[in-house]
Order: structure tokens, then C-alpha cells, then sequence
């Protein structure tokens, strides 16, 4: 059967995530733009693999997650459903969720990278939030956030109530989670969901720029911090504070921070070699 113009060829599975790995960078590369990359199952699998082979491969030093096309993520390809609402047994929703969507942004939060989105388009439901997931978030200027939950009758998920009040506060999350309006990039920087919009062309020379900056740090160290901080509305002043003191104390055993001691004593420029 000859393949219709309006439904493109089917890609292979490994087409519709593309990766590279350039100056110690991980690029995550959604590939699906005739769907605005809406995510199927087996790109985020593919995401979740990728994202835990860079926390274990001491080569990658940095990750950047980013799409091709008119859009960054439209949200979880419903296309693909299995059974209506009435044949679902209860828990089934829960489960998909729990090692699906769940399982994406923590494998985000969890990566022992820094991670960039460079938000080239819409980012809307999931696709929103695996770019708040991220440690750093770069937008092109037509890139806009939707909480398109509500417009579909449905609860926040993929980590979105847990993600945006701890971003923006529970009044501004509620409000884009209640209308479900579309979020400019530049409201979205002004609200401090993004941190910095550039023009489309200078999307990936600036992701780049930042990746590759972060990929020359003290990766150890990097990685300690995200932890620290992502732990850091979870716990008291005083588990915090534990935290912070183990975290040093594993710190102070690596290679870089000895380096960064003897080069601020010899007051020359660290060499990190991520370990």
C-alpha cells in the first residue's frame, strides 16, 4: 500500500529520538515534527535510556534535550490508547502514569548531568513539563508553554503539580493550571519558568554555548548540587543542612575539587576532568 501524503512514512524507532554526543554533550533530539513531537511510549523509553546512560558514562558531562520542527513537545500521542475510559480496570490509569509519564521526569530530575531544554516550540501537558523538569531552560522566542489538562477535562500529570508551584508558587501554578491558557516565552521568562529567550536562530548556538561551558565544570560537584537543591523544598532547615555537609564531604574526595583548591592557590584556570 503506497503511503498517503498526509500520513508520512513511518520512521524507524530509533529515528524518532536522534542522538549525538559532541564536546562531552548528550543532545536528546525529539524527532517526530509532522506530530508537533507529540511523545509515544518508545520515545520515552528511548529519553529514559539515554538520560541513564549519560548519568553512568563518565564521558558525558552535560545533556541537552531539544526537538526538530514548529514544536518541542505537544504532550503524551493519545493516538495510541488502548481502551476507553468504561473498559479500564481502576488502577490501570494510575499505573500507566506511575511508569510512564512519572518515570520521564524523574529520570529527568534524577540525571547525575546538568540538563538543558532548548524549547524551540510549543511545549504543552508533558511536553511542558519535561522542560521544567530540566536544570536550565533556553526558549526560542515562538516557543509557548500550554497546561492543556484542564481544556481536556483532566488532572496535572507528569509531575506538573509537583514541578510548577516549587517554580512559581501555588497561586501562579494554579492559575495556568486552571485555565490552561497558552504561556509566551517571554511571560514564561518573566515568571521564572524559563531562564533566558533567545531568537530561534541563536537556540542551539546558545544551548551549545551553555552545555559545553557546563561540560568543562567539575561534574561531581554539578551533580552533588542539583541534588541539593532539588531536595531543598522537600526537607527542614536542619535536613538540609546534613545534606549539604554529606554532600561536601563526598565532594572534597573527587579530582576536581582538589583541582579547584590547587588552581585558586597556584591562581591559575581549573582543568575539571569530571572526576
Amino acid at each position: 500500500m503506497s503511503d498517503s501524503p498526509l500520513e508520512p512514512p513511518e520512521k524507524s524507532r530509533d529515528s524518532l529520538i536522534l542522538h549525538t554526543t559532541d564536546n562531552a554533550v548528550s543532545w536528546i533530539t525529539l524527532n517526530r515534527p509532522e506530530t508537533m513531537n507529540a511523545i509515544t511510549p518508545d520515545q520515552r523509553e528511548r529519553i529514559i535510556q539515554l538520560l541513564a546512560e549519560a548519568s553512568a558514562d563518565p564521558a558525558v558531562r552535560a545533556v541537552v534535550i531539544t526537538a526538530t520542527g514548529r514544536g518541542f513537545c505537544a504532550g503524551a500521542d493519545l493516538r495510541g490508547a488502548s481502551a476507553p475510559l468504561f473498559e479500564r480496570v481502576p488502577g490501570d490509569v494510575a499505573r500507566t502514569l506511575r511508569l510512564g509519564a512519572q518515570r520521564l521526569i524523574a529520570a529527568v530530575l534524577d540525571c547525575e548531568k546538568p540538563v538543558i531544554a532548548a524549547v524551540n516550540g510549543t511545549a504543552a501537558g508533558i511536553g511542558a513539563h519535561l522542560a521544567f523538569a530540566c536544570d536550565l531552560v533556553l526558549a526560542a522566542e515562538p516557543a509557548r508553554f500550554i497546561e492543556v489538562f484542564a481544556r481536556r477535562g483532566l488532572v496535572p500529570d507528569g509531575g506538573g503539580a509537583y514541578l510548577l508551584p516549587r517554580l512559581i508558587g501555588p497561586q501562579r501554578a494554579k492559575e495556568l493550571m486552571f485555565f490552561g491558557d497558552a504561556l509566551s516565552a517571554a511571560d514564561a521568562e518573566r515568571l521564572g519558568l524559563v531562564n533566558r529567550v533567545v531568537p530561534p536562530e541563536e537556540l542551539e548556538k546558545t544551548a551549545r554555548e551553555w552545555a559545553e561551558r557546563l561540560a568543562t565544570g567539575p561534574t561531581r560537584a554539578l551533580a552533588l548540587t542539583k541534588q541539593l537543591v532539588n531536595a531543598s523544598l522537600d526537607t527542614d532547615r536542619a535536613g538540609a543542612f546534613a545534606a549539604e555537609a554529606a554532600a561536601q564531604e563526598i565532594n572534597m574526595t573527587t579530582a576536581d575539587a582538589n583541582e579547584g583548591v590547587a588552581s585558586f592557590v597556584e591562581r591559575r584556570t581549573p582543568r575539571y576532568e569530571g572526576r
